[in-house]
């Protein structure tokens, strides 16, 4: 049963009539709306001008920049904000590299306050990062509630980066969250989705009274199948920065993810066949030319 809940979902939204989702219909995140469900990351490349050639190549219209200022200014001395075009990048300021709540909470508002200045309509959204450790980069989940209910308390929309948990999933949308993002694996990691039933459960526990309501798949994804994969699972979007960033070929691979965001999604709206022990026929059994003799 539990390996049919996307196509389940899928087709509860279908019978909705009108309200049935569609390849080209935008993704909704409180008050942003995004024709691209690919959201990048703007780290980890070998340059500004290669960050922002493989930005234009994936497609997405929202990418994601860590606000510190130490983030924000690289070795040469220059700003990465003047290699985005804020009138094309909705930008989504992040708290990558918190540890606590009140750092978060902090840099959260720094983010406001830059966007705000640079007239970007993603001054008054957040994608909160609260980490648990160095080494696994997990998140703190008892610190990424905490930071989650402060900040929709502050005004803003908040996306949340947490585990796969669908506890602390439900947890964080209760609290006010205008979208969940369960990591696929950890950070960078590259190992696609470990665990898709637990994935599964988050967007049946999510969207169990609002079928449009927004989950992302944030971090772990190293190539083109891995998107495919969790598009398939009836997620809305996938945010991604090392498996382009890292990749032999980071402009190739931007095209690619570009192309699985889009696959997935189509996939998932068609409703895949049902996985069967044994082969079905697909061509027809009457009219045979000559009397078959099975074992």
């Amino acid at each position: 049963m539990t390996a049919h809940l996307g196509a389940a979902a899928a087709t509860h939204s279908r019978a909705a009539g009108s309200s049935a989702p569609s390849a080209e219909e935008p993704l909704r995140i409180g008050g942003h709306l995004l024709r691209s469900r690919l959201i990048v990351g703007t780290g980890k490349y070998a340059s500004y001008e290669l960050m922002a050639q493989a930005l234009e190549l994936s497609g997405c219209d929202c990418v994601t920049v860590a606000v510190r200022r130490d983030r924000l200014i690289d070795a040469q001395g220059r700003n990465l904000l003047d290699y985005l075009d804020t009138r094309r990048y909705t930008l989504l300021p992040n708290t990558a590299g918190c540890y606590t709540a009140d750092d978060a909470v902090r840099v959260a508002r720094l983010g406001r306050e830059i966007l705000q200045q640079l007239g970007n309509p993603g001054a008054n959204w957040v994608k909160v990062e609260v980490l648990g450790d160095k080494k696994t980069l997990l998140p703190d989940p008892l610190g990424t509630l905490e930071a989650t209910e402060r900040l929709v308390a502050e005004g803003f929309e908040v996306l949340c980066y947490t585990t796969d948990d669908p506890v602390m999933a439900r947890r964080l949308k209760q609290v006010g969250a205008a979208s969940v993002m369960p990591a696929g694996s950890p950070i960078g990691s590259g190992q696609g989705i470990l665990n898709p039933n637990n994935i599964r459960i988050c967007l049946e526990y999510l969207k169990e009274d609002d079928p449009h309501y927004p989950v992302i798949v944030d971090a772990g994804v190293g190539t083109a199948s891995d998107v495919t994969v969790a598009m398939e699972l009836g997620v809305d979007g996938v945010l991604l920065n090392t498996g382009i960033a890292h990749a032999k070929d980071p402009l190739l691979m931007a095209r690619a993810m570009k192309c699985a965001v889009e696959a997935g999604r189509l996939a998932w709206l068609a409703g895949r066949i049902p996985r069967k022990l044994y082969a079905t026929a697909s061509s027809p059994e009457e009219g045979l030319i000559a009397p078959s003799h099975p074992r």
